[in-house]
């Protein structure tokens, strides 16, 4: 086990990357760098943690900020409710820790959001309390090693992988080895096409020796996906103004905005568009196909076949929105694109 630990902060001290929350003991920044980076690559996540620092230094920024204004600077990058956990988190810390961050497990466990990952991330780098993490990619670095098959995405798999991470975890150099192990997933042994020969642990590892490596770590079958058809109706009225709904009801970009949706059980043609305006109280208009090939956006468990329709009104929209101010709403990227490809030949 201490051959296991030693080597992995050994590889971390001449391999990890330079990040600007590396050597930090804030826990704010941590926590800010942790939430980020869920889900999401580091080139991805880095600039939102770059623009995130700079728009909300502090705790505090970050809680007296409306939730508006957090969402369209998380814009992008998915998974939306962790910027609304996180702007809840932050007010938390104001109401019920004084303004302070805590930095300690029990207290960060509360926070809204903040799970046993991130709370023993948080509490191991910032106050040395022997928690160790187990994020997906500790998962694959310990399946590997010890050659553990029980899936990552049960529940004895859960206690099971907590328990070996304890285990072999560096309780004197805590912070670091959690940060290590962690980038020793990210860099060395990676989801697909590791590179075994250079790796320092192959003469130990089991999924290596069996020839197991595309393997592990095991999952249960993931729920199937769903394919959803959406129709956007762009109105634009006489006075270039529009509309946008901001999005309440549990589901997918809750408290973000969006245009008007039709939702259908297949594609829908112009005519069929056409007869659903009869049916149903829409405004009165031309309606125009923007684009045939449908657009599609592929979410985690549910892929969007999305049409957009101009609909040029004849009457004024008495709460429109001009268009030129549609850049203050955070929308789902779907109709960020939309936007910005559109708005050059139109707006």
């Amino acid at each position: 086990m201490t051959h296991f630990s030693k080597t992995i902060l050994q590889w971390y001290s001449q391999n990890k990357r330079d990040l600007p929350w590396r050597g930090s003991r804030d826990p704010y920044k941590i926590w800010l760098s942790e939430v980020i980076l869920q889900q999401t690559r580091i080139t991805q996540g880095l600039p939102y943690y770059l623009k995130f620092i700079k728009v909300y230094p502090a705790v505090s920024d970050l809680a007296s900020a409306s939730e508006t204004e957090v969402l369209k600077l998380w814009q992008g990058l998915g998974y939306y409710s962790r910027a609304r956990n996180m702007h809840a988190a932050a007010r938390m810390v104001m109401d019920e820790f004084s303004g302070k961050f805590p930095s300690v497990y029990k207290d960060l466990i509360r926070l809204k959001g903040v799970g046993d990952y991130t709370a023993s991330a948080i509490a191991s780098i910032c106050s040395g309390e022997p928690t160790p993490v187990v994020d997906g990619n500790v998962y694959r670095v310990l399946a590997r090693y010890f050659g553990v098959e029980i899936p990552i995405n049960s529940s004895r798999g859960i206690k099971y992988f907590k328990q070996l991470a304890k285990e072999v975890m560096e309780p004197a150099e805590i912070g670091e080895y959690n940060q290590a192990v962690m980038e020793f997933g990210a860099l060395q042994c990676k989801p697909q096409n590791p590179d075994c020969g250079t790796c320092p642990l192959n003469t130990g590892c089991l999924a290596l020796n069996q020839d197991r490596v595309g393997e592990l770590p095991a999952k249960i079958r993931k729920q199937k996906v769903k394919t959803r058809y959406f129709n956007y109706m762009v109105y634009v009225d006489p006075k270039n103004r529009t509309l946008l709904n901001k999005r309440t009801e549990q589901g997918i970009w809750r408290h973000l905005y969006d245009f008007p949706l039709i939702e259908s059980d297949r594609l829908l043609e112009p005519e069929e568009i056409y007869e659903v305006f009869k049916k149903e109280d829409h405004p009165d208009g031309e309606i125009s196909l923007w684009r045939e090939d449908p657009v599609i956006h592929k979410l985690s468990h549910q892929h969007l076949v999305t049409r957009f329709w101009i609909v040029e009104l004849e009457k004024e929209i008495g709460h429109g929105i001009p268009l030129e101010k549609l850049d203050e709403y955070p929308v789902p990227v779907l109709v960020s694109e939309f936007l910005r490809t559109y708005k050059n030949s139109y707006f």
